[in-house]
Formats: C-alpha cells, structure tokens, sequence
C-alpha cells in the first residue's frame, strides 16, 4: 500500500518553513497537529486525501485562543491561507469520525510565512543584474517543478490505490461467478442423471 508508512519533512529556512506530511488516518479517529506562529505571519494549509473510502475527510483550523478560522466536512482536497492575527499555538485536525470501517491516508504541507529573497540585497532599489534575474527566475521553476511533482505523486498514489482496489474487486467477483458456474454445472448433471436412474418399485400382493 502506497503511503504507508508516515514521512515526516521539515524545511527550516531563515524566518519560512513549511511541515509536509503524510499519515494514515483510521476510522473513527482523529488527528490533530500544532504550530507556534508569531503575528502578522502569512500561512497556507493545503490537504489531498490520498487514499480510503471516499477519499474525504473533515478539516478545521483553530487559532491560539480556539476561534475556529477553517471548518470543512468531507473534503477530498483544498487550500486555504490565513495570516495570524496573534501570536500562540495554531492547531489543525483531521477527522475521519464519521467514517466506521475506512481508513485513510492524507497529505497536508502547512507552510508557515514566506521564503526568503534568493540574494540578501534582492529587495534593493537598483535593479538586478543578468545572472541575479536568471537566478531568481530558475529559483522560481524549480518550486513549481516541485509542486507539480508533489500533486502528481499524490495523483499516482491516488489512482494506484483505485486500481488496487478494483483489482481486489474483479478478483472476488471471479471466484464468486467461478464458484456459482460449478454448483450449478454440478445440479444440472444430478437432474439430468436423475431422469435416466432406474427406479425400483416395490409390488405388494393382496391374498384373497
């Protein structure tokens, strides 16, 4: 099963990071992750439900007193940005409570302000240079490059997960239709060897 196993990345790069995160969510459980954010910090939190049932699960964001900034039921996938009005502990959850017997496996990447230039003087008023502005724009690529891998794995995942599981279907559908196919071969040719058995009649004489 792909994304079994929980992989854990965290990005610590000057005053930006971001956590990454895929887990298994089981049934009627739920699970809840915390981050220390200073005000004024801008943050995105983006979820996929990889694999499991419906491939929903519900999502709610509180800040560090509790107001609830984010509250979605049964979402496949979203994203949502915010910027912290206070400093505290965030905290984000997942609940797969209103599901009994699927488990499920979500992806979230939670990144916390923004990253930093790619040169120290890049915010300076004179312009950049060749190389700098080369550099800046393949910095630039190079992130999308990565997120684009990132949605296609959790795609590949999703649809490798799909597969598997209509595999898992057609193979018991097989061994049903194998298993009706023989017992009604095998009542056929009772009934029909019923027709040309020999019967034994039994004669009772009436004495006078």
């Amino acid at each position: 099963i792909l994304f079994v196993q929980v992989l854990w990345v965290h990005l610590l790069c000057g005053w930006a990071f971001g956590s990454e995160l895929t887990f298994e969510l089981p049934d009627n459980a739920k699970q809840c992750f915390y981050e220390d954010i200073t005000v004024g910090t801008k943050c995105t939190l983006e979820f996929q439900v990889v694999t499991g049932g419906h491939y929903d699960v519900d999502c709610r964001l509180e800040d560090a007193d509790g107001t609830v900034l984010y509250k979605e039921m049964k979402k496949q996938y979203d994203s949502f940005t915010f910027t912290a009005a206070k400093n505290g502990t965030y905290k984000f959850c997942f609940s797969n409570e209103f599901s009994t017997f699927t488990h499920k496996t979500v992806y979230f990447d939670f990144q916390v302000g923004e990253d930093p230039p790619l040169f120290p003087n890049e915010n300076r008023v004179t312009a950049l240079t060749q190389m700098e502005s080369a550099c800046v724009s393949i910095h630039e690529a190079l992130k999308s490059v990565i997120d684009y891998q990132t949605h296609f794995r959790l795609r590949e995942g999703q649809g490798r997960s799909r597969a598997e599981d209509l595999n898992t279907r057609v193979a018991f559908w097989s061994i049903g239709e194998a298993f009706i196919l023989l017992v009604v071969s095998i009542s056929q040719v009772v009934l029909l060897r019923s027709f040309f058995s020999d019967r034994k009649t039994t004669t009772t004489r009436v004495g006078s």
